[in-house]
């Protein structure tokens, strides 16, 4: 009886990494938007060890995909997805480095996972309303809310040519199109009050763009611009992952010394995208 238990128990836990690894490396998703090769090796091997540790017979289609990616070459770019309650997804093409081409805008940063899970949970924020992102980088957050909430129109924003290509890229890989959705480029230092007043956002939303003394001042004055020069009194929301809290605090003083309010928002209930930081996040509504 033993015996009869063990090859139970074997059996299938082979069948579970058998249906673990069509449901992961060799999901037509990951076939058509592959993650990084250094990522995939790792995977790889590592579904390899706990297969080899059940002493069953070894999966072909495994080790073919392990020789596969062995060969390949890394890359400067790589694909990440993101599996939305619905069960759509949204695919990113991003930087493999945190920092290239002298930006850190071509990765998705935490704050940005966490403002588009709280976006899920508040649709109606969005629904039907002009959104303005400021600093969307590879385009997580906006993606997530033209794909799930509806807004009437959307502008993507960002300064770096190299980000802004990039966005282009991921807006289109995901569907949007114009005239609903746009990428433009948006210099915070020299965006005139006349342009802030054309664009007229019902919602302006910002990720992880606190993480430097010098682009506080100017953020600030951006977003004094955006709420005293719109008729349309918009929502403002920032969040921020508070990697230097001397930073962060000096960002609410400049708030206040510019006749701006903030109050905090309350975190989102659930975690759908999965995340290994400890990073204090915080998501505040600035207004006037």
């Amino acid at each position: 009886m033993d015996a009869l238990r063990d090859f139970h128990v074997s059996f299938f836990a082979m069948r579970r990494l058998a249906l673990f690894q069509w449901m992961t490396c060799l999901h037509p998703l990951c076939r058509t938007f592959p993650p990084s090769v250094r990522y995939r090796r790792s995977f790889l091997s590592e579904l390899i060890r706990r297969q080899e540790a059940l002493d069953g017979e070894y999966l072909d289609d495994l080790y073919e995909a392990f020789a596969e990616v062995i060969g390949e070459k890394e890359k400067n770019e790589c694909y990440k997805s993101y599996i939305l309650p619905s069960g759509d997804v949204v695919s990113l093409q991003e930087s493999v480095a945190v920092i290239s081409e002298g930006t850190t805008g071509l990765v998705t940063w935490e704050a940005s996972q966490y403002l588009s899970e709280w976006a899920l949970e508040h649709t109606q924020m969005f629904r039907g309303r002009s959104v303005l992102e400021l600093g969307s980088g590879v385009g997580l957050v906006g993606v997530v809310i033209c794909r799930c909430c509806s807004p009437s129109t959307f502008v993507f924003s960002d300064c770096h040519d190299s980000v802004l290509d990039k966005l282009r890229r991921n807006v289109e890989l995901n569907g949007l199109t114009e005239p609903a959705v746009r990428v433009q480029p948006l210099d915070w230092t020299t965006v005139t009050e006349a342009q802030l007043k054309e664009a007229e956002p019902d919602v302006v939303i910002a990720a992880d763009v606190v993480y430097d003394p010098d682009v506080v001042v100017v953020l600030v004055n951006l977003l004094s611009k955006i709420l005293k020069c719109s008729s349309k009194k918009p929502d403002v929301f920032v969040c921020s992952t508070v990697r230097n809290q001397e930073t962060y605090d000096n960002f609410k003083q400049q708030l206040e010394t510019s006749g701006l309010c903030h109050h905090v928002i309350p975190g989102r209930r659930s975690h759908i995208f999965p995340s290994n930081s400890l990073s204090d996040i915080e998501l505040i509504k600035v207004h006037t």
